[in-house]
């Protein structure tokens, strides 16, 4: 097994150390605000129905991110090195884990990631400009900017981390200012903010008991804190990461955890629980407008397109470094685990990831017009996403029980927190949440499980055909 000093190719260009702190929390942060906070809250709204519910799952969300941030930042520190989870998996279970992973992350997750973004991004686009795009122009829209922003990130790291810090910083201000804007206007005109839409419920109950509804409701939180980890994938390219990492992972998530909460006070303050659910996936477009009329609705279509924006190029400037690692492993193509000789990036994964994404995006637009079902793009991705990406995430955490047993030797300058209890609470957590969202999701669950298994008869295949090779 490669241990964790032998993770630098001995040939060719390699990556730089070119992310400071300022690009490190920028990762973190542009990588989880994207699509969640501004189109799920309303979806939210119509499967919980309860603002305590609601505001209970995102507590519960952003507490289930600090305690994967502690677990990670162990793990980052001690293997700073391109590929993330990746990495970890392989170091503490093998190569064919490690592969499962890289396989479904590079291949499906991200690629559904950068998808559904894509789509909300054309989607808050046709909004702004009173627009009637169909399927297949959606479609076609979404792969020209899928396009143009895997150019962005093959030109270089540092073109990727400005675009990452300047979206970012634009996102969370507006995300910020989105919060105190109903407080502001009630202490200023007495009007914006209704205290008894807190109180509100849906007329008709969503279906469901207690759990089943938090286990939805969560399902889409953490869509919206999903890539709270998103610094372990360029590790390696990130300026002193035994202080920078961990920085970036608490100081992310704790902006993160205030930023969240605060918007859904501010949606449900000014929207009634029918009025948000009735809303879907424009829940933050209509609250501004009700505040500022349409400018304030074209305003917010702004915002959600920057957002959506950032979140493609956090997506793609991050997950091509998980095959970046699996190419110069070679337990997939060696072209991937390539460094471009100019550019110095991983420039054949970012246009893989870019491809794959495309395709996703098609074949997910196919599958809606053709079987005709009652759901968008953007969800059935999210779903998908969430549930095959949350597996690969707990075996991450139980890697650190696993290599504080496996290699006690290895240098560790930041250790776990809480330790164990900090990982096996997040393990406990993950292994009910799966459960609920199996039983209330199983189409997406399962297709995420098949991708994984597939995966399988991919790595061993992939080996066979080496060893051949090199009897040859």
């Amino acid at each position: 097994m490669q241990t964790r000093n032998e993770s630098t190719p001995s040939e060719g260009p390699n990556l730089i150390r070119a992310l400071g702190t300022g690009a490190a929390l920028a990762a973190v942060i542009g990588n989880v605000i994207g699509s969640g906070i501004f189109l799920k809250p309303g979806i939210i709204a119509a499967q919980g129905g309860d603002f305590r519910l609601i505001l209970a799952a995102w507590v519960l969300g952003g507490l289930v991110c600090i305690l994967g941030a502690l677990c990670f930042a162990e793990l980052a520190v001690m293997l700073p090195h391109a590929g993330g989870v990746y990495v970890y998996l392989r170091e503490a279970y093998g190569r064919p884990v490690a592969f499962l992973f890289g396989w479904n992350e590079f291949l499906f997750n991200r690629p559904g990631s950068i998808g559904a973004l894509s789509v909300a991004f054309i989607g808050a686009m046709s909004n702004m400009m009173g627009w009637e795009v169909t399927g297949f122009q959606e479609a076609l829209l979404a792969l020209i900017l899928i396009s143009s922003m895997a150019w962005v990130n093959v030109l270089g790291v540092v073109w990727g981390g400005r675009v990452q810090s300047a979206t970012t910083l634009v996102k969370a201000s507006f995300l910020g200012i989105m919060a105190l804007l109903p407080f502001g206007m009630l202490l200023f005109t007495g009007t914006g903010l209704n205290f008894g839409n807190y109180q509100s419920t849906l007329a008709q109950p969503p279906d469901g008991d207690f759990m089943a509804r938090f286990g939805l409701v969560l399902l889409g939180v953490m869509w919206a804190y999903n890539g709270w980890h998103g610094i372990t994938p360029v590790a390696e390219e990130v300026k002193n990461p035994q202080k920078n990492i961990p920085l970036a992972l608490f100081g992310g998530v704790g902006i993160l955890i205030v930023l969240y909460l605060s918007a859904n006070i501010a949606y449900h303050g000014v929207l009634s629980m029918q009025e948000m659910a009735a809303a879907g996936e424009h829940a933050a477009e209509t609250m501004v407008s009700s505040l500022l009329g349409p400018l304030g609705a074209a305003l917010m279509a702004a915002v959600i397109m920057c957002s959506t924006f950032g979140g493609i190029n956090s997506n793609l400037l991050l997950a091509p470094r998980v095959a970046f690692a699996m190419g110069r492993d070679r337990v997939l193509f060696p072209q991937l685990g390539r460094v471009h000789p100019s550019y110095r990036t991983p420039a054949i994964a970012i246009c893989i990831q870019a491809l794959m994404a495309a395709v996703l995006v098609v074949v997910s637009g196919v599958l809606i017009e053709v079987l005709k079902w009652e759901k968008s793009i953007f969800n059935m991705l999210t779903d998908f996403v969430i549930f095959a990406a949350s597996i690969f995430y707990v075996l991450a955490v139980i890697g650190v029980l696993v290599l504080r047993r496996k290699h006690p030797e290895w240098p560790r300058s930041y250790r776990t927190l809480g330790y164990p209890v900090v990982p096996l609470l997040y393990v406990g957590f993950y292994t009910w949440f799966l459960g609920q969202v199996y039983l209330g999701k199983t189409f997406e669950a399962n297709a995420g499980l098949l991708m994984i298994a597939c995966g399988l008869p991919a790595y061993y295949g992939w080996q066979s055909w080496m060893a051949r090779r090199k009897r040859q």
